[in-house]
């Protein structure tokens, strides 16, 4: 039980530092964003200073949430606080939709209303500087969320992620712009951006709410939960009622588990130990709930060649 306990804090620790990161290098890029796009007066490098700003946002949620989603189970909260982690995610993703939205609306204007570009070579620049830095933290990131199985934490790197990108495609826009001389290709790029920005939006919405819902485990990890259990199909006679659930970073199991009407219940329940030791293994951050039934009667869908 110690070694857990400690393991548990390292994880946090690991969480929190991944977290913070994210928020300092986010914080740092939309200061050299904002000056760089006012400076210019690019409508694209002003739109990833505004992603940017959605990724400071979306960073320091993320920073919040893992800090609360590990703190123990309480009176108030009985299963933890893990779905606070589903529900920054819902909330960083309607951040990124109205950043997209607003971006579009900017350069609508300018396309309508164009206005000359300056200093396209620290734009470009700037933009690939960028891109590197949220590379690097992004796969930082990425690394954490999948060892944690942290949906903020990913929620966090799938924005950096798309920083990469939009700060790419503004750069190699700046870079044609400078080629070509002509200055609408500007908010066309920055419009461009704001499209790929909507569809990650959309992917991080639909990952993070489900669970808020109470969606079940993948097929995957359900035909492992299932597999583990026939592997001691020998001693139950059945089992039923499998359900499952995910909050935050932690998965939920429920099933019922028939036994003979002869075994006894320190039996059974030294059984039902080995079978959540097992799944607990096999899935990380497993909560298993396993109920006992007595079989009564001639089963006719027994596991076990002799009658319960």
């Amino acid at each position: 039980m110690k070694l857990k306990f400690l393991g548990g804090n390292l994880t946090v620790t690991a969480k929190i530092k991944i977290a913070r990161l994210s928020v300092f290098s986010n914080a740092s890029l939309i200061i050299i964003k904002l000056i760089v796009g006012i400076f210019t007066g690019s409508v694209s490098i002003l739109s990833e200073a505004i992603h940017s700003t959605m990724d400071l946002i979306a960073a320091i949620i993320a920073f919040i949430s893992v800090r609360i989603s590990d703190k123990p189970a309480d009176a108030q909260h009985p299963y933890g606080h893990g779905k606070i982690e589903n529900i920054s995610g819902v909330i960083e993703a309607l951040l990124i939709f109205a950043a997209s939205v607003w971006i579009i609306v900017e350069a609508v204007k300018k396309i309508l209303h164009p206005e000359g570009i300056e200093s396209l070579g620290m734009g470009f620049i700037v933009m690939f500087i960028s891109a590197g830095v949220n590379f690097i933290v992004s796969k930082k990131l990425y690394k954490v969320a999948k060892q944690e199985d942290s949906i903020a934490l990913e929620a966090d790197a799938l924005h950096l992620k798309a920083d990469v990108y939009t700060s790419l495609g503004v750069g190699f826009g700046l870079l044609l712009i400078w080629i070509t001389k002509l200055s609408f290709l500007d908010p066309i790029v920055a419009i461009l951006v704001a499209i790929f920005i909507l569809k990650e939006a959309y992917h991080l919405l639909k990952t993070a709410f489900a669970p808020l819902l109470d969606v079940s485990l993948s097929e995957e990890e359900i035909s492992i939960i299932n597999n583990s259990i026939a592997n001691h199909s020998s001693v139950y006679c059945n089992f039923h009622d499998l359900k499952t659930r995910k909050s935050g970073s932690t998965k939920y199991i429920d099933l019922h588990l028939v036994f003979p009407e002869d075994m006894s219940i320190k039996n059974a329940h030294d059984i039902c130990d080995q079978i959540e030791a097992e799944l607990e293994n096999l899935l990380k951050n497993t909560d298993v709930m396993i109920h006992i039934e007595s079989c009564t009667h001639e089963c006719t869908c027994c596991n076990r060649s002799t009658k319960c």
